[in-house]
């Protein structure tokens, strides 16, 4: 039996924040270097990273959105999305968001920048 075991290059690894700057069932919008904007969300200890604006508009999630359980709710047309995939739950949004794949160490978070380009 073969394990197949995914590795993360470290260098395509952006710092974005301190875990604590992000409350349980809160968002937080943060910007990579490039200035693409992202909404962090913690759920159950657990951190999450997608676009930060809504796919079907142009809504910031971070300072419009709510978050109930593992989705966000853009408030201008009350579409939702899965934080955990970027998957669209509610119309009027059909286009998922980009979910960014994140890593904890030290305190910090980080996604992967390799995983999209911006």
């Amino acid at each position: 039996m073969t394990n197949i075991i995914e590795t993360v290059d470290l260098t395509d690894l952006v710092g974005l924040c301190a875990t604590d700057d992000v409350a349980e069932g809160e968002i937080l919008r943060v910007k990579l270097p490039s200035g693409h904007a992202l909404a962090i969300y913690c759920v159950n200890g657990e951190f999450f990273a997608t676009d930060d604006i809504c796919s079907h508009g142009e809504a910031s999630l971070s300072e419009d959105g709510s978050l109930d359980g593992y989705e966000v709710e853009c408030s201008w047309h009350f579409g939702r999305f899965d934080i955990r995939t970027g998957h669209a739950c509610a119309m009027p949004c059909e286009h998922p968001l980009r979910s960014w794949p994140v890593t904890v160490e030290g305190g910090q978070i980080f996604v992967d920048v390799g995983a999209h380009p911006v």
